[in-house]
């Protein structure tokens, strides 16, 4: 065997065993559990499960740093080598019971897949969630998820205790909102969610996503059956619960981290004052992605939570289906109505654009002055000046640099 057939050979059993790795992952640790997270992401997946096997609470805590998150499945209080230990329990009373080849047997019989990072399908926007994006996602339907996620989907969410007025609301601005090409990604319950699908399976150019908290193999609530057999049909379901899992409080509250991460924007369309669904609408302002919210009568406890992220949190007030599409990167200029196309300038790195701000309109600098403006290395300034030249946005001339000439 030659050289370069070994690193073949050895690359391609590496990426089996962290595939592996990861799908064991999501059958031993909730998607709340931050050490699961962060042991993946410092040591690697496979060997993270490998610790998860044989370490002790002094050789994982050791290998992580020394320090724990805190830790939601377990709030009690104690050392982080009491935490680390508590883990390890948790995660090897799982191991015992675990059967990845029927779990996956299973799955397949059902039409469930599987995707990790090392997949085509997996969308780059879950990148975002760094350490705490999901071990691999399980999916249910004939969508492609980064296809139908990227750059044009929104998260649109709200209680499951609606009102008419909600409800409403929610389906026409996901109908309006789809017909244009979108997907509108929620969660599936009762109530603004399952508004929000109907109205977007309404529109025949859209798509939308449901982002189950159990296993697919339990479509929950049992009410929304039908409706979440529509999307599977046509769409795409989702879940970080292997088949299997049980739908539960702190599932849900973990899923709606991933409804935002899958959307470039989230509207919140009726929430009461401690709703579930602001906690997507925290995961997207975490993510920096924009906001928005649905006003509703002054006197109606059933929008105290949309009142409330908008005076508190300056979420985006929205009335209309115009307003959802402005949310996205690149909306359209005023009075168009096509969807929402993305402006060269978004394209740029914080840091490029931070560069290109520098560069006076009508004048020119040198890299040096430019550095000294904005507290970046010479060498930052270099090599943005450099990606800057080669998009177009700026010329250099001895040793200048000045903004670039608009083409006609």
């Amino acid at each position: 065997m030659t050289s370069s057939a070994i690193d073949t050979h050895s690359s391609r059993t590496a990426a089996a065993a962290e595939r592996t790795a990861r799908l064991t992952w999501s059958l031993i640790a909730e998607p709340s559990d931050p050490v699961a997270h962060l042991a993946r992401s410092v040591l690697g997946p496979a060997v993270a499960l490998e610790a998860a096997r044989e370490a002790t609470d002094h050789e994982l805590l050791e290998a992580l740093g020394g320090t724990l998150p805190s830790d939601a499945a377990d709030p009690s209080p104690g050392s982080h080598r009491s935490r680390a230990a508590k883990a390890l329990a948790r995660w090897r009373a799982r191991l015992k019971v675990v059967d990845l080849p029927r779990a996956l047997a299973d799955a397949e019989r059902r039409g469930i897949r599987v995707i990790t990072p090392a997949d085509e399908e997996w969308p780059m926007m879950l990148g975002d969630l760094e350490h705490t994006a999901p071990h691999c996602l399980w999916l249910h339907g004939p969508g492609l998820l980064d296809e139908l996620i990227t750059p044009r989907s929104i998260a649109l969410v709200g209680s499951r205790a609606s009102t008419p007025y909600g409800e409403d609301t929610a389906g026409s601005l996901a109908a309006a909102f789809a017909a244009h090409g979108g997907t509108v990604v929620s969660g599936g319950a009762y109530g603004i969610d399952a508004a929000a699908h109907r109205g977007a399976l309404d529109a025949s150019d859209g798509a939308t996503i449901a982002v189950l908290a159990g296993g697919l193999d339990r479509l929950y609530p049992r009410g929304n059956t039908t409706l979440l057999e529509r999307i599977r049909e046509r769409h795409l379901l989702v879940s970080e619960a292997p088949p299997g899992t049980a739908p539960t409080r702190w599932r849900f509250l973990a899923r709606n981290r991933l409804i935002a991460a899958l959307s470039q924007a989230t509207v919140v369309v009726e929430a009461s004052w401690r709703s579930g669904a602001l906690s997507t609408a925290r995961h997207a302002d975490d993510l920096s992605r924009p906001v928005g919210a649905v006003p509703g009568p002054v006197t109606s406890p059933a929008s105290a939570g949309c009142h409330r992220i908008i005076r508190e949190r300056g979420a985006v007030l929205i009335t209309e289906g115009q307003d959802v599409q402005d949310l996205l990167p690149g909306g359209p200029a005023a009075g168009e109505g096509a969807f929402a196309r993305q402006d060269a300038l978004d394209l740029l790195t914080p840091a490029d654009r931070r560069v290109l701000d520098a560069v006076p309109p009508r004048s020119a600098l040198s890299p040096e002055r430019i550095a000294q403006e904005i507290g970046f290395s010479p060498v930052e300034v270099q090599a943005a000046l450099a990606r800057l030249d080669l998009m177009g946005h700026v010329e250099r001339s001895g040793g200048r640099v000045r903004r670039a000439r608009a083409r006609s």
